[in-house]
């Protein structure tokens, strides 16, 4: 066991690639907190699964852009299992896709607040709370390539997050390790909302790899950076694209 006797939390643990970390650090030992905010039924049958298994979970609904719902999850998991091994940032979103002449700037900080603000409140609120450890933070290949149309504000808050990641590092190594991850195409709702099925497709035709991504190969990744096989990597961004863009 990875992870055995270690707490994890996972903000937007409800559905997708939060629902399959959630899942698979407790596979490997973890006690785990799972953050919703819209998706608990995914979020309740993911502690059902977990505790069926013979491990330990919790979920909390709570908008993690508010001071009052990251401490109200961060609270709960120090009562509940003591304290905190590894945070999974996972909350985040596109909301919709505008081309900056279209965007307003409530749009604009909505989606900076989704993205980024909820990466830093969490990130504070648990580092009293975590001697030693690791941090995964969900960046996108988005914050590379400045993503696809219409998602000029989605890929500047996830270039923050990989920039905010590196900074980390720096800053809290070396009890604290902190890398992100640059997922491109997944098999989630984010791109069954935006995504338009014949890019989808199109992605499938020319990815060496001839797929779209699952979240349990996002999962198994976030895994690796938690857990002490990744022990020498920190300020990582380590992309998972199926090799469409090779940094």
């Amino acid at each position: 066991m990875k992870l055995a006797g270690q707490t994890a939390i996972v903000t937007g643990g409800g559905r997708d690639i939060g629902r399959a970390c959630a899942i698979k650090l407790a596979s490997e030992g973890a006690n785990v907190a799972i953050n919703y905010f819209s998706s608990s039924e995914g979020a309740d049958s993911a502690v059902a699964e977990i505790k069926a298994a013979g491990g330990k979970a919790f979920a909390l609904q709570g908008d993690l852009n508010s001071q009052a719902g990251v401490d109200a999850l961060v609270a709960k998991t120090v009562a509940e299992f003591g304290g905190i091994n590894v945070l999974v940032n996972n909350t985040g979103g596109l909301i919709a896709r505008k081309k900056i002449s279209e965007m307003s700037l409530e749009h604009w900080n909505k989606v900076m607040e989704l993205n980024l603000t909820s990466t830093f409140l969490m990130t504070k609120a648990c580092l009293p709370h975590m001697a030693t450890g690791t941090i995964v933070n969900l960046a996108s290949q988005a914050g590379r390539d400045g993503g696809g149309p219409g998602s000029v504000a989605y890929a500047a808050s996830k270039g923050a997050v990989m920039t905010f990641t590196r900074g980390l590092a720096k800053e809290l190594g070396p009890n604290i390790r902190v890398n992100a991850l640059c997922p491109g195409m997944i098999d989630t709702d984010f791109h069954n909302i935006h995504t338009a099925d014949a890019a989808r497709r199109g992605y499938e035709a020319n990815a060496p790899v001839r797929r779209q991504g699952l979240p349990v190969d996002v999962a198994n990744l976030v895994l690796f950076l938690a857990c002490d096989d990744s022990a020498f990597i920190t300020g990582a961004n380590v992309d998972i694209n199926g090799g469409m863009l090779m940094s």
